[in-house]
């Protein structure tokens, strides 16, 4: 099979799908596309220096289910399917932020990495275990932010309602925007703020007190 690329410049969305261009193959530390406000990472991707590549060989997987953003991914096919339960632990990238909800892309169940990802979605009543009516989603989560959720229920084929109510549960990973690109993860200076050790830039966050998946789990069982 010849290898097929995505475009340097933009994601070929018209493509995916076609009998010509639905297996886009790829090559660990191949070149994707551009990185832009609308593309976010998926599993099997990393971005440096403004490009997004490949970090696994496989089928690259563009997924345009959200409004205004597309994730891109790679995937081996064959893999064995991993389909996240209630109560389960999830890790996920914020994709989009609104004052009613966050929108994410599900990357791992428990300690598994998935070969593609979930939708998820976190409703402002979810946030915290206490001063719902007070949460502003705003100052607990940004786009590009990782964090570990539990998983609530099943809303549809490939989408999940999942929660951060709890203090093991929230951010664990994210950037200051002014160093979104540069990649410099910020540091917890308490549960509800982070500082980019570069700039000393600091920006509100509903930060995870991290603790192995095991003992959350147990705490809740």
């Amino acid at each position: 099979m010849q290898m097929k690329t995505v475009d340097e410049n933009r994601i070929m969305v018209d493509h995916v799908g076609e009998e010509d261009g639905a297996n886009l193959m790829c090559l660990p530390g191949e070149r994707l596309c551009r990185t832009e406000g609308s593309i976010l990472l998926g599993s099997g991707t990393y971005e440096q220096n403004g490009y997004i590549f490949a970090s696994k060989s496989g089928i690259v997987n563009i997924d345009n289910s959200g409004d205004n953003y597309q994730v891109v991914s790679v995937y081996k096919p064959g893999s064995h399917i991993i389909i996240p339960t209630t109560g389960d632990i999830v890790t996920a990238r914020v994709l989009l932020t609104t004052s009613r909800f966050v929108k994410c892309a599900i990357f791992c169940v428990r300690d598994v990495q998935l070969e593609s990802s979930y939708r998820g979605l976190l409703r402002r009543e979810d946030v915290r275990e206490t001063e719902k009516d007070r949460v502003d989603i705003y100052k607990c989560f940004k786009p590009g932010d990782v964090i570990l959720a539990r998983v609530l229920n099943q809303l549809e084929q490939q989408s999940f309602l999942i929660t951060t109510a709890e203090n093991e549960l929230g951010v664990v990973t994210a950037c200051a925007s002014d160093m979104r690109r540069i990649g410099i993860p910020m540091v917890p200076v308490g549960w509800g703020e982070m500082q980019c050790p570069q700039s000393s830039v600091k920006e509100p966050r509903k930060v995870a007190k991290v603790l192995p998946e095991s003992t959350i789990s147990k705490s809740k069982s």
